[in-house]
């Protein structure tokens, strides 16, 4: 099954009921489910890229790098900033990092405590905040912090599955 590339997605925040207790309940899954993957993984295919795109590794290092961004989002949107503070869309902080240099106990356990600091920043906001809005950089349409947490939940399954992918094609 084809995936579709992350900048080739559309996204609906049009929902009006409060989701994000649900959000966060997945935010806080991420770790573990991306550490059982890697009870199975053969250690030797961790690296290897695969037609010049990012190995597992990258995708991991990649999710830890990206961590700050969302946390400064949430900020710009609570500071009621109109535009939530771009990204760059070239991904160079991922290309740059040499995470196929680090152990991938060390990765997983960078994420899993950069996702705590990001679950402490959101998990006791009240609705006012949680509906609060800025327009989305590169989408230009308007994210509540809602929205903005379910987009990152949805970037982290955007991985997950490359990952899965990749084991699949490596094994």
């Amino acid at each position: 099954m084809k995936k579709v590339k992350w900048f080739e997605r559309s996204f609906d925040f049009s929902k009006e009921q409060n989701i994000f207790p649900s959000i966060i309940e997945r935010l806080k899954g991420t770790p573990a489910r991306l550490e059982e993957k890697f009870k199975s993984i053969p250690a030797e295919i961790l690296g290897t890229k695969i037609d010049n795109t990012w190995s597992i590794k990258e995708n991991v290092g990649h999710l830890v790098d990206l961590e700050p961004l969302w946390q400064g989002r949430m900020e710009d949107i609570k500071n009621g900033e109109i535009e939530m503070r771009p990204t760059d869309l070239a991904n160079r902080k991922t290309d740059e990092a040499n995470h196929n240099a680090r152990p991938i106990e060390k990765l997983l356990s960078d994420f899993r405590a950069i996702r705590e600091q990001t679950i402490s920043l959101i998990d006791n906001l009240d609705e006012e905040t949680i509906f609060k809005s800025a327009l989305h950089p590169r989408l230009k349409t308007p994210m509540r912090t809602m929205d903005l947490f379910l987009f990152v939940a949805e970037h982290d399954d955007h991985h997950l599955a490359r990952i899965t992918e990749l084991i699949k094609l490596l094994n």
